[in-house]
Formats: structure tokens, C-alpha cells, sequence
């Protein structure tokens, strides 16, 4: 099953990726993480990706697209996989989608957690993140069984530098102007699909193993 979630920083992606991986036994798959695999693996396109990132440049969609493909091309992606936080904007949702006409993979679901921002800003503030696995827990929402240890693998949740209101507030801007038009683009294509990111986890989760 390929899938993509989608919904503005705090929406919830990360938390219902867990479930996810866990359902269907696919790998998720975060431009973040795999840029920093490819770099340290050296990969050309890690290496391309270096050369940007040391200039303090944006990394191109190329590059991004290169890098991405390589990693659709290995072997835990063969039943399927979970792409989050790419694409971002219209130009990557094009690209991604010759890629994978091109690897002749299908995108079978975009599933979108739809959360007002008011509310977002108080998820991101309260969002607790593994140091050691990446997995996402909050305060209030989704605490961890042990105050500041990871239910998967016993590392420590931090907070992130950049969940703080102003720096969320910022990035809600930056991603009704330059995500929000994809939902007409994933429409169209006949694999969207909407979701109520407000209700409890679980509930979000049981919606979402429906639409699947």
C-alpha cells in the first residue's frame, strides 16, 4: 500500500504514521530522514544534497526527487511505503508523480488530517519527539506512558527548537500558501481523502484505516 499523509505541522502525521507502519508493516518515509541517510551514507545525491545545505542554500527538487527515488528503490518499500512531509508544493507533487509513473508505482491514498490552526499551535507547543526514533507523543493528546521516555524504544523526548507559537504560526503561513493547492491537485487524481485530525488519536486512526 503506497500512501501519502498529509496536513498542515502539527496536524498529526507522525503519530498516525506509528500506527501505520505497525498495521501494514511499510516503512515511513520523511525528506528530513532521508536526506540526513543519504548524507551520511554518501550517496551522489547525498553528496549534492551536502554541497547545498554547507552553502546554506535550499536543497532543489531534483534533489530531493533523486534522492527519493533511490530510496522507493529499496527493498522495505516493496510492499508499500509512507511518504510524509513531501511534497510540499505543486512543482514536487509533479515531479513525485512522473517518478513514480516512471518506477511504475501507484499512490493509492493521501489521507489529510484537517486541524484548524488555533489548535495547531497548542498541539506543536505541547509535542514531545524522541531523540533516539523520531516517534511524536504531547503532553496532553498523546502523553508517553513514562514522563519523557519513548514508548517504542525507551529514548528521551525532547522538544524541538522550532515548536514554539511564533515559529508555528509562520510555518501555518507558509503552508496555506504553498501546500493547501495540492488538495485540488491529489483531487483530481482521485486519491484524496479528508479526515477530522481534531477528534481523539484513536478515533483518527480508526478513521483511517476506513478509508483504506
Amino acid at each position: 500500500m503506497n500512501l501519502m499523509l498529509f496536513g498542515a505541522p502539527g496536524a498529526g502525521k507522525g503519530t498516525q504514521a506509528k500506527f501505520l507502519i505497525e498495521k501494514y508493516g511499510i516503512p515511513q518515509i520523511s525528506t528530513g530522514d532521508i536526506l540526513r541517510a543519504a548524507i551520511a551514507d554518501n550517496t551522489d545525491m547525498g553528496m549534492e544534497a551536502k554541497k547545498f545545505m554547507d552553502e546554506g542554500k535550499l536543497v532543489p527538487d531534483s534533489t530531493i526527487i533523486g534522492i527519493i527515488k533511490d530510496r522507493l528503490a529499496e527493498d522495505d518499500c516493496k510492499k508499500g511505503f509512507i511518504l510524509d512531509g513531501f511534497p510540499r508544493t505543486l512543482a514536487q507533487a509533479q515531479a513525485l508523480d512522473k517518478l513514480m509513473a516512471d518506477m511504475e508505482i501507484l499512490l493509492d491514498k493521501v489521507i489529510s488530517l484537517d486541524v484548524p490552526d488555533e489548535l495547531i499551535v497548542g498541539r506543536i507547543t505541547g509535542r514531545r519527539v524522541c531523540s533516539k526514533c523520531g516517534a511524536s507523543f504531547h503532553v496532553e493528546f498523546n502523553p508517553s506512558k513514562e514522563e519523557n521516555v519513548c514508548d517504542y524504544c525507551g529514548g528521551e523526548l525532547i522538544i524541538r527548537k522550532d515548536d514554539n507559537a511564533e515559529t508555528v504560526k509562520s510555518r501555518l503561513e507558509a503552508y496555506h500558501a504553498q501546500t493547501a493547492p495540492l488538495i485540488d491537485f491529489y483531487t483530481d487524481m482521485g486519491v484524496f481523502v479528508e479526515l477530522d485530525g481534531t477528534k481523539d488519536v484513536s478515533e483518527v486512526t480508526k478513521d483511517m484505516i476506513a478509508a483504506l
